[in-house]
């Protein structure tokens, strides 16, 4: 069976790594052809494992799953396994298969960079880990490939490390999730000292007859980690700052590999948040916080990628939002659904930065005249996000529109607000980088259209934003875990009509300012609370100045009160045993020099003295030693005689 061989699928770019890390250099592209061929022969053994799953699954037949022991105590071990059911199915043919495509466009776009060889290292590097974390079948090694996912995200994003600006976003993005990373870690200890196990299965076993308290904090604590990893509120800072890296890694990182990280272990704990209805709750609201406040922010942004990177916050927010109201299936059909048609938009937006060398959408324009391939993919995802029938984003933001809808009115009110959002920003962009007059620094002749290697990936993924929400029709709510194929869609005459009218109406508008002009862009700053309202916008909220601000005025406040502490208690103190210690050393050496020193040499003084005493005596004549011993045996004799004796 190809199952048994599924753990091969992380371990090729694993290998991939080491091999371009050691020889890359001597090889064409520096290692971009080692890449490319491990990855490849990586999304090849996926699309077989998935097949096989599918199978198994119409034969009704328990995932695969196998372990082996790596840490073993007296009764208990710690073991390394995988765990192949629909669910990882689905994750590793949408890593492997985005991330390939990202591979072989970057041939074309980071030709000539002077880091190529890390580049492709680190990309390979990237995909096998978040292979391996999809494919792990406990918690402990889930933590592991999570972690990893985290220092090749910092690699990738600090790639040009040579610009402050990369650095501090790659320090940035390390530092803010590892406040989410803090709370996994908690959360699946709280988990181990409870069930007394890591693995998925025993502790899905078990959930049911949890306590719910302990389960729910467990849960929460899951979820800060998903919060950190896939930039949601609070923690989603650090993602539009993540842009400094080439825009493949911000392609792969918001497609296929960190950021799903945080719905996948959220997806994957599911069985533990169903016997947690507050933990999903509060998935859900922060889900729908998430996808309007980012959706917002996206209205204003000028970078290209930016604007995109708001949209993918927004879009994970939509998935949050599903799966914290039970729509399971249609968060990973969405998941599913985005990865292409964000992959696309991202490398679209690469080719335009390709060709115009400049990321502000105010310094293009016109560029649908040259860069048509280009235009029409990016038109395709564009539409795609948007939620315009039949392209595949509608299907999916459907599902998730009309179960918020019978679950919670207010969550679905603010659903509704950021769709209207999507459409008005994505057809924004769009009119801004395609449509009127080019804007930007050179003459427009000298502008085309990119190498076949980025064209080629660009249609591809076009196809699929196109067509892969029709997998809804072929019964895909079966596929994956926790649900069952209703074999098709089930409509919503409320939600549908009402879902595709706000998508259209934001495009509309987006047209009517950006394309024809009337009104203006200027109307939305014209009165003093609408420049309000779009400075604070532009200020993402605040967000970055109150972390800033709390950074500076507590820790550095704190740091200050240490250092305070440190100088005036510490050191006095220390300062003052020190100078106690210097008198009692003066005292002890006065005593050494004046009592110790004193009797040793007094005696030593007698002793010289009763010496030179007595050898006076010492004559050297022998008459008077014969008269001293007469004289002193004489008196020996009276001196018995008085005593008696």
């Amino acid at each position: 069976m190809v199952i048994e061989y599924s753990w091969l699928i992380p371990l090729l770019p694993l290998i991939s790594f080491v091999v371009i890390a050691a020889v890359g250099k001597k090889t064409r592209e520096q290692g971009g052809y080692i890449a490319v061929s491990f990855v490849g022969a990586s999304f090849i053994l996926s699309v077989l494992t998935v097949l096989e799953v599918m199978a198994r699954s119409a034969a009704h037949l328990p995932p695969y799953e196998t372990s082996t022991g790596w840490i073993v105590f007296q009764n208990f071990s710690l073991e390394m396994g995988i765990l192949v059911d629909p669910l990882s199915a689905l994750m590793l043919i949408v890593v492997s298969f985005v991330g390939l495509l990202v591979v072989v466009y970057s041939l074309g776009y980071m030709h000539g960079d002077a880091g190529l060889r890390r580049y492709f290292a680190e990309i390979s590097l990237f995909i096998g880990v978040m292979l391996g974390l999809v494919l792990a079948n406990n918690y402990l090694q889930v933590y592991m490939f999570w972690e990893l996912v985290g220092l090749c995200s910092y690699l990738l994003i600090g790639f040009w490390y040579q610009k402050p600006s990369a650095a501090s976003a790659a320090k940035k993005a390390f530092i803010v999730t590892r406040v989410g990373d803090i709370m996994f870690l908690v959360g699946i200890i709280i988990l181990f000292t409870q069930f007394h196990t890591f693995n998925f299965v025993q502790l899905f076993e078990h959930a049911e007859g949890a306590n719910t308290g302990v389960l729910t904090l467990a849960t929460l604590l899951i979820f800060g980690g998903a919060v950190g990893k896939s930039a949601q509120f609070p923690l989603h800072v650090w993602l539009p700052d993540a842009m400094e890296g080439p825009t493949t890694v911000s392609a792969l990182i918001h497609a296929a590999t960190m950021v799903k990280a945080g719905v996948y272990l959220v997806a994957r704990s599911y069985p533990l948040f169903h016997f947690a209805p507050d933990a999903l709750l509060t998935v859900a609201v922060i889900g729908g916080i998430t996808a309007i406040l980012a959706a917002s922010m996206g209205l204003v942004a000028n970078d290209i990628k930016r604007v995109l990177a708001y949209s993918t916050i927004s879009q994970l927010g939509y998935m949050m939002l599903a799966l914290g109201v039970g729509a399971y299936t249609g968060a990973m059909f969405h998941l599913m659904n985005h990865a292409f048609f964000k992959a696309l938009l991202f490398l679209c937006a690469g080719s335009v930065i390709h060709t115009v060398g400049t990321n502000d959408m105010r310094e293009m324009g016109g560029l649908g005249k040259v860069m048509k391939i280009t235009s029409i993919t990016m038109l395709l995802g564009a539409l795609s996000i948007s939620g315009i029938p039949p392209f595949s984003g509608f299907w999916s933001k459907d599902e998730i529109l009309a179960a918020t809808y019978e679950h919670n009115l207010g969550l679905f009110v603010l659903a509704a607000i950021t769709a209207f959002f999507t459409a008005f920003y994505m057809f924004r962009l769009w009119f801004m980088t395609f449509s009127g007059k080019y804007r930007g620094r050179g003459q427009p002749q000298h502008l085309h259209e990119s190498p076949k290697v980025m064209t080629v990936p660009l249609m591809i993924l076009a196809s699929l934003a196109v067509v892969s929400g029709f997998a809804i029709f072929t019964g895909f709510s079966g596929f994956i875990f926790f649900g069952e194929s209703h074999g098709g869609v089930e409509i919503n005459y409320v939600v549908m009509p009402l879902s595709i009218l706000i998508a259209v109406s934001g495009i509309l508008l987006a047209r009517a300012v950006y394309y024809k002009g009337s009104p203006a862009p200027e109307v939305f700053v014209a009165t003093r609370a609408r420049k309000a309202l779009h400075r604070m916008l532009e200020r993402k909220y605040w967000m970055d100045d109150l972390y800033i601000g709390f950074a500076e005025k507590v820790f550095y406040g704190f740091s200050l009160a240490l250092d305070w502490f440190d100088k005036k208690v510490i050191d006095g103190v220390v300062n003052g045993v020190a100078s106690a210690t210097v008198k009692l050393s003066g005292a002890a050496d006065w005593f050494d020099i004046y009592v110790i020193d004193g009797v040793v040499n007094g005696i030593s003084r007698v002793t010289v003295a009763a010496g030179q005493t007595l050898r006076k005596v010492q004559t050297g004549l022998v008459q008077q030693y014969a008269t001293v011993m007469l004289i002193g045996i004489c008196a020996l004799l009276i001196l018995l005689g008085v005593l008696g004796w």
